[in-house]
Protein backbone atom coordinates (compact mmCIF):
# COMPACT_ATOMS: atom_id res chain seq x y z
CA UNK A 1 0.00 0.00 0.00
CA UNK A 2 1.24 3.53 -0.58
CA UNK A 3 0.89 6.13 1.34
CA UNK A 4 -0.52 9.36 -0.37
CA UNK A 5 1.14 11.96 2.44
CA UNK A 6 4.63 10.70 1.42
CA UNK A 7 3.95 11.96 -2.01
CA UNK A 8 3.07 15.54 -0.63
CA UNK A 9 -0.50 15.66 0.09
CA UNK A 10 -1.53 17.42 2.64
CA UNK A 11 -5.21 16.67 3.75
CA UNK A 12 -7.44 20.15 3.46
CA UNK A 13 -11.02 21.20 4.18
CA UNK A 14 -12.21 20.04 0.84
CA UNK A 15 -15.01 17.41 0.80
CA UNK A 16 -13.41 14.08 -0.87
CA UNK A 17 -16.30 12.37 -0.53
CA UNK A 18 -14.97 9.00 -0.50
CA UNK A 19 -13.02 8.96 -3.33
CA UNK A 20 -9.31 8.20 -3.55
CA UNK A 21 -6.57 11.07 -3.55
CA UNK A 22 -3.72 10.48 -6.13
CA UNK A 23 -1.15 12.29 -7.33
CA UNK A 24 -0.26 12.64 -11.40
CA UNK A 25 3.23 11.52 -11.66
CA UNK A 26 3.42 11.73 -15.47
CA UNK A 27 1.20 13.04 -18.27
CA UNK A 28 1.22 10.70 -21.71
CA UNK A 29 -1.55 12.94 -23.97
CA UNK A 30 -4.95 11.80 -22.90
CA UNK A 31 -3.73 8.99 -20.35
CA UNK A 32 -1.96 9.89 -16.61
CA UNK A 33 0.33 7.74 -15.05
CA UNK A 34 -0.88 8.35 -11.30
CA UNK A 35 0.43 6.97 -7.63
CA UNK A 36 -2.14 6.02 -5.30
CA UNK A 37 -3.32 3.88 -2.32
CA UNK A 38 -2.48 0.84 -4.77
CA UNK A 39 0.61 2.36 -5.62
CA UNK A 40 1.56 3.46 -9.58
CA UNK A 41 -1.15 2.70 -11.96
CA UNK A 42 -3.13 4.69 -15.30
CA UNK A 43 -6.15 7.12 -15.26
CA UNK A 44 -8.10 9.03 -17.99
CA UNK A 45 -10.19 12.22 -17.18
CA UNK A 46 -13.87 11.60 -16.81
CA UNK A 47 -15.39 13.11 -19.81
CA UNK A 48 -18.60 13.98 -18.28
CA UNK A 49 -17.07 16.21 -16.08
CA UNK A 50 -13.84 17.44 -17.83
CA UNK A 51 -14.83 18.11 -21.84
CA UNK A 52 -19.02 18.36 -21.88
CA UNK A 53 -18.86 21.53 -19.32
CA UNK A 54 -19.53 25.05 -20.02
CA UNK A 55 -17.76 26.20 -16.58
CA UNK A 56 -13.61 26.26 -16.42
CA UNK A 57 -12.36 23.21 -15.19
CA UNK A 58 -8.76 22.46 -14.19
CA UNK A 59 -7.04 19.95 -16.35
CA UNK A 60 -4.75 17.92 -14.41
CA UNK A 61 -0.27 18.21 -14.95
CA UNK A 62 2.26 16.40 -13.45
CA UNK A 63 2.68 16.97 -9.81
CA UNK A 64 -1.38 17.87 -9.29
CA UNK A 65 -3.66 15.79 -6.71
CA UNK A 66 -6.75 14.73 -8.07
CA UNK A 67 -9.36 12.84 -7.30
CA UNK A 68 -10.53 9.15 -8.56
CA UNK A 69 -12.51 6.37 -9.34
CA UNK A 70 -9.94 4.03 -8.91
CA UNK A 71 -10.56 1.22 -11.51
CA UNK A 72 -8.51 -2.45 -10.14
CA UNK A 73 -8.68 -3.88 -13.72
CA UNK A 74 -8.08 -1.17 -15.95
CA UNK A 75 -7.45 2.90 -16.31
CA UNK A 76 -9.00 4.48 -13.22
CA UNK A 77 -10.89 7.90 -13.99
CA UNK A 78 -9.72 11.19 -12.70
CA UNK A 79 -13.21 13.33 -11.49
CA UNK A 80 -11.45 16.73 -9.91
CA UNK A 81 -8.26 18.41 -9.41
CA UNK A 82 -8.03 19.85 -6.47
CA UNK A 83 -6.09 23.33 -6.08
CA UNK A 84 -2.73 23.88 -6.31
CA UNK A 85 -0.39 25.63 -4.49
CA UNK A 86 1.98 26.59 -6.98
CA UNK A 87 2.24 25.93 -10.49
CA UNK A 88 4.63 26.64 -13.52
CA UNK A 89 3.25 28.09 -16.23
CA UNK A 90 4.31 29.15 -20.26
CA UNK A 91 2.36 30.22 -23.34
CA UNK A 92 0.75 27.23 -24.86
CA UNK A 93 3.04 26.79 -28.40
CA UNK A 94 -0.61 25.17 -30.30
CA UNK A 95 -2.89 28.18 -29.08
CA UNK A 96 -1.35 31.12 -30.70
CA UNK A 97 -0.24 33.07 -27.58
CA UNK A 98 -3.88 32.82 -26.01
CA UNK A 99 -3.77 30.50 -23.49
CA UNK A 100 -1.35 29.34 -20.65
CA UNK A 101 0.33 25.86 -20.75
CA UNK A 102 0.96 24.71 -16.78
CA UNK A 103 3.68 22.34 -16.72
CA UNK A 104 4.06 21.50 -13.20
CA UNK A 105 2.12 21.64 -9.74
CA UNK A 106 2.30 21.64 -6.54
CA UNK A 107 6.18 22.01 -5.92
CA UNK A 108 8.43 23.17 -3.37
CA UNK A 109 11.27 24.99 -5.08
CA UNK A 110 12.09 25.99 -8.53
CA UNK A 111 15.97 24.64 -9.30
CA UNK A 112 17.04 26.60 -12.41
CA UNK A 113 20.06 25.23 -13.79
CA UNK A 114 22.78 26.99 -15.91
CA UNK A 115 25.50 25.14 -17.04
CA UNK A 116 28.89 27.12 -16.74
CA UNK A 117 30.07 27.12 -20.35
CA UNK A 118 28.73 27.87 -23.64
CA UNK A 119 25.09 27.62 -22.37
CA UNK A 120 25.37 30.44 -19.69
CA UNK A 121 23.13 33.03 -19.85
CA UNK A 122 22.44 35.87 -17.29
CA UNK A 123 19.15 37.75 -19.63
CA UNK A 124 17.74 33.90 -19.72
CA UNK A 125 18.52 33.25 -15.95
CA UNK A 126 16.35 36.10 -14.95
CA UNK A 127 13.47 35.14 -16.89
CA UNK A 128 13.43 31.92 -15.60
CA UNK A 129 13.68 33.75 -11.90
CA UNK A 130 10.71 35.56 -12.69
CA UNK A 131 9.10 32.87 -13.70
CA UNK A 132 9.77 31.00 -10.47
CA UNK A 133 8.96 33.45 -8.17
CA UNK A 134 5.55 34.00 -10.00
CA UNK A 135 4.41 30.18 -9.60
CA UNK A 136 4.87 29.99 -5.92
CA UNK A 137 7.69 28.23 -5.81
CA UNK A 138 10.65 29.24 -3.75
CA UNK A 139 13.39 29.65 -6.68
CA UNK A 140 17.20 28.49 -6.30
CA UNK A 141 19.94 28.74 -9.38
CA UNK A 142 21.97 26.13 -9.78
CA UNK A 143 25.20 26.24 -11.75
CA UNK A 144 26.20 23.28 -13.32
CA UNK A 145 29.86 21.38 -14.94
CA UNK A 146 31.98 22.98 -12.35
CA UNK A 147 34.35 20.19 -13.50
CA UNK A 148 34.69 22.16 -17.58
CA UNK A 149 34.87 25.48 -15.82
CA UNK A 150 38.41 26.77 -14.77
CA UNK A 151 37.51 29.49 -12.74
CA UNK A 152 33.67 30.50 -12.47
CA UNK A 153 34.05 32.71 -9.96
CA UNK A 154 32.95 36.16 -12.11
CA UNK A 155 29.87 33.85 -13.41
CA UNK A 156 28.56 33.10 -9.81
CA UNK A 157 29.04 37.13 -8.94
CA UNK A 158 27.38 37.90 -11.95
CA UNK A 159 24.23 35.34 -10.85
CA UNK A 160 24.17 36.43 -7.27
CA UNK A 161 23.81 40.12 -8.53
CA UNK A 162 20.80 39.76 -10.48
CA UNK A 163 19.18 37.05 -7.91
CA UNK A 164 18.42 39.10 -5.10
CA UNK A 165 17.04 36.99 -2.13
CA UNK A 166 18.06 33.54 -4.21
CA UNK A 167 20.21 30.66 -3.05
CA UNK A 168 22.88 30.35 -5.62
CA UNK A 169 25.09 27.25 -6.24
CA UNK A 170 27.72 26.11 -8.45
CA UNK A 171 28.11 22.35 -8.66
CA UNK A 172 28.96 19.42 -10.66
CA UNK A 173 27.40 15.91 -11.32
CA UNK A 174 30.03 14.36 -12.63
CA UNK A 175 32.70 14.83 -9.49
CA UNK A 176 29.56 15.29 -6.66
CA UNK A 177 30.91 18.90 -6.16
CA UNK A 178 28.96 21.32 -4.52
CA UNK A 179 26.48 18.66 -4.46
CA UNK A 180 25.98 18.79 0.01
CA UNK A 181 25.13 22.61 -0.16
CA UNK A 182 22.23 21.49 -1.64
CA UNK A 183 20.97 19.50 1.53
CA UNK A 184 18.71 21.62 2.66
CA UNK A 185 16.15 21.71 -0.05
CA UNK A 186 16.62 17.64 -0.37
CA UNK A 187 14.21 16.88 2.44
CA UNK A 188 11.37 14.14 2.73
CA UNK A 189 7.82 15.10 0.96
CA UNK A 190 9.61 18.11 -0.80
CA UNK A 191 8.96 18.89 -4.48
CA UNK A 192 11.81 20.01 -6.79
CA UNK A 193 10.86 21.18 -10.12
CA UNK A 194 13.94 21.24 -12.73
CA UNK A 195 13.79 23.84 -15.28
CA UNK A 196 16.78 25.08 -18.14
CA UNK A 197 17.47 24.51 -21.51
CA UNK A 198 18.59 21.41 -23.26
CA UNK A 199 22.42 20.74 -22.19
CA UNK A 200 22.57 21.85 -19.09
CA UNK A 201 22.47 18.59 -17.11
CA UNK A 202 19.93 18.00 -15.50
CA UNK A 203 19.16 14.55 -16.03
CA UNK A 204 23.01 14.48 -14.69
CA UNK A 205 21.92 15.69 -11.47
CA UNK A 206 19.18 13.89 -10.81
CA UNK A 207 20.68 11.04 -11.13
CA UNK A 208 23.70 12.79 -8.55
CA UNK A 209 21.19 13.09 -6.52
CA UNK A 210 19.74 10.02 -6.46
CA UNK A 211 22.63 8.21 -6.54
CA UNK A 212 21.68 5.74 -9.02
CA UNK A 213 21.17 5.94 -12.96
CA UNK A 214 17.15 6.67 -13.38
CA UNK A 215 17.42 9.17 -15.92
CA UNK A 216 18.89 8.88 -19.06
CA UNK A 217 22.14 10.75 -20.33
CA UNK A 218 22.61 12.42 -23.75
CA UNK A 219 26.15 13.77 -24.68
CA UNK A 220 26.40 17.08 -25.76
CA UNK A 221 28.45 18.61 -28.42
CA UNK A 222 31.49 19.76 -27.97
CA UNK A 223 32.11 22.60 -29.87
CA UNK A 224 29.00 24.70 -28.90
CA UNK A 225 27.78 22.68 -25.64
CA UNK A 226 24.45 21.55 -27.54
CA UNK A 227 22.35 18.79 -26.30
CA UNK A 228 19.47 16.75 -27.66
CA UNK A 229 16.27 16.42 -25.04
CA UNK A 230 16.43 13.76 -22.72
CA UNK A 231 13.91 14.05 -21.15
CA UNK A 232 10.75 13.75 -23.45
CA UNK A 233 7.55 14.19 -20.89
CA UNK A 234 7.10 15.94 -17.71
CA UNK A 235 7.95 13.39 -14.96
CA UNK A 236 7.54 13.30 -11.29
CA UNK A 237 10.45 11.06 -9.50
CA UNK A 238 10.92 9.70 -6.18
CA UNK A 239 14.27 9.53 -4.99
CA UNK A 240 14.62 7.15 -1.99
CA UNK A 241 15.42 9.58 0.09
CA UNK A 242 11.78 10.81 0.24
CA UNK A 243 12.31 13.76 -2.64
CA UNK A 244 10.29 14.31 -5.61
CA UNK A 245 11.69 16.08 -8.85
CA UNK A 246 9.74 16.52 -11.65
CA UNK A 247 11.79 16.84 -14.54
CA UNK A 248 11.16 19.21 -17.74
CA UNK A 249 11.62 18.41 -21.20
CA UNK A 250 13.97 21.84 -22.08
CA UNK A 251 12.76 24.69 -23.44
CA UNK A 252 14.28 26.77 -25.65
CA UNK A 253 12.03 29.68 -25.25
CA UNK A 254 9.80 30.67 -22.71
CA UNK A 255 6.75 32.93 -23.20
CA UNK A 256 5.48 34.92 -20.31
CA UNK A 257 2.71 34.45 -18.63
CA UNK A 258 0.75 36.94 -15.80
CA UNK A 259 4.08 37.37 -14.00
CA UNK A 260 3.40 40.77 -12.08
CA UNK A 261 3.79 39.30 -8.72
CA UNK A 262 6.81 37.61 -10.02
CA UNK A 263 8.84 40.67 -11.72
CA UNK A 264 7.99 42.73 -8.27
CA UNK A 265 10.30 39.36 -6.66
CA UNK A 266 12.88 39.10 -9.30
CA UNK A 267 13.51 42.78 -9.70
CA UNK A 268 12.68 44.40 -6.30
CA UNK A 269 16.45 46.24 -6.79
CA UNK A 270 14.62 47.88 -9.87
CA UNK A 271 11.36 48.43 -8.19
CA UNK A 272 12.84 50.34 -5.00
CA UNK A 273 13.58 53.37 -7.51
CA UNK A 274 9.74 53.74 -8.22
CA UNK A 275 8.23 56.37 -6.54
CA UNK A 276 11.60 58.26 -5.26
CA UNK A 277 11.22 60.21 -8.88
CA UNK A 278 10.22 64.11 -8.77
CA UNK A 279 7.13 63.24 -10.81
CA UNK A 280 4.64 60.93 -9.42
CA UNK A 281 3.85 59.96 -12.72
CA UNK A 282 7.41 59.64 -14.20
CA UNK A 283 7.68 57.49 -17.23
CA UNK A 284 11.46 57.49 -16.86
CA UNK A 285 12.20 58.68 -20.36
CA UNK A 286 12.42 62.44 -20.57
CA UNK A 287 11.41 63.67 -16.96
CA UNK A 288 13.88 65.46 -15.14
CA UNK A 289 15.22 64.00 -11.41
CA UNK A 290 14.14 60.63 -12.33
CA UNK A 291 15.15 58.41 -10.04
CA UNK A 292 15.82 55.43 -11.93
CA UNK A 293 17.66 57.67 -14.71
CA UNK A 294 20.09 59.34 -11.89
CA UNK A 295 20.76 55.60 -10.38
CA UNK A 296 21.84 53.99 -13.91
CA UNK A 297 23.97 57.06 -14.58
CA UNK A 298 25.71 56.96 -10.81
CA UNK A 299 26.03 53.03 -11.57
CA UNK A 300 23.63 51.97 -8.79
CA UNK A 301 21.44 50.40 -11.09
CA UNK A 302 22.86 48.94 -14.19
CA UNK A 303 21.86 49.43 -17.73
CA UNK A 304 21.25 45.62 -18.55
CA UNK A 305 18.86 45.02 -15.62
CA UNK A 306 16.87 48.03 -16.32
CA UNK A 307 16.42 46.91 -19.81
CA UNK A 308 15.84 43.64 -18.97
CA UNK A 309 12.85 44.48 -16.39
CA UNK A 310 10.85 46.49 -19.14
CA UNK A 311 11.49 43.89 -22.03
CA UNK A 312 10.13 41.06 -19.59
CA UNK A 313 7.44 43.90 -18.40
CA UNK A 314 6.74 44.62 -21.73
CA UNK A 315 6.70 40.83 -23.20
CA UNK A 316 4.16 40.24 -20.61
CA UNK A 317 1.82 42.68 -21.49
CA UNK A 318 1.68 41.36 -24.89
CA UNK A 319 -0.08 38.23 -23.55
CA UNK A 320 -2.84 40.79 -22.66
CA UNK A 321 -3.03 43.70 -25.14
CA UNK A 322 -0.70 43.17 -28.31
CA UNK A 323 -1.65 46.32 -29.68
CA UNK A 324 -0.84 48.37 -26.61
CA UNK A 325 2.09 46.42 -26.34
CA UNK A 326 3.43 47.44 -30.12
CA UNK A 327 2.28 51.01 -29.42
CA UNK A 328 4.79 50.75 -26.44
CA UNK A 329 7.74 49.32 -27.70
CA UNK A 330 8.86 51.92 -29.80
CA UNK A 331 8.05 54.39 -26.58
CA UNK A 332 10.44 51.55 -24.82
CA UNK A 333 13.35 51.92 -27.44
CA UNK A 334 12.92 55.82 -27.36
CA UNK A 335 13.65 55.71 -23.93
CA UNK A 336 16.56 53.32 -24.11
CA UNK A 337 18.54 54.90 -26.66
CA UNK A 338 18.22 58.58 -24.70
CA UNK A 339 19.40 56.68 -21.23
CA UNK A 340 22.38 55.51 -23.33
CA UNK A 341 23.10 58.67 -24.88
CA UNK A 342 23.08 60.44 -21.86
CA UNK A 343 25.32 57.70 -19.94
CA UNK A 344 28.06 58.27 -23.00
CA UNK A 345 27.83 62.11 -22.58
CA UNK A 346 28.47 61.55 -18.79
CA UNK A 347 31.23 59.29 -19.59
CA UNK A 348 29.39 56.51 -18.02
CA UNK A 349 29.01 52.67 -19.04
CA UNK A 350 26.62 51.48 -20.03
Amino acid sequence: MTDIYHYGYTPTDININNKQVARISAVHKDRYEIVCEQGTTFARLKSSIYFNVKEYVTFPTTGDFVLINYNETGDSQIIQTLPRKSSFSRLDPSSSGHHDQVVAANFDYVFILSSLNHNFNLRRIERYITLAWNSGGIPVIILTKTDLASDYSEQVKQVEKIAVGVGVFAVSAKTGFGLSELSEYLKPRKTIVFLGSSGVGKSSLVNALAGEDIMKVNEIREDDSAGRHTTTHRQLIMLKSGVMIIDTPGMRELGMWDVSSGLGEAFNDVEDFFGKCKFTNCTHGNEPDCAIKDAIANHVLPAERWESYLKLKHEAKYTDDKEGFMRDKQAWHKSISKINKQNKKNGGKK
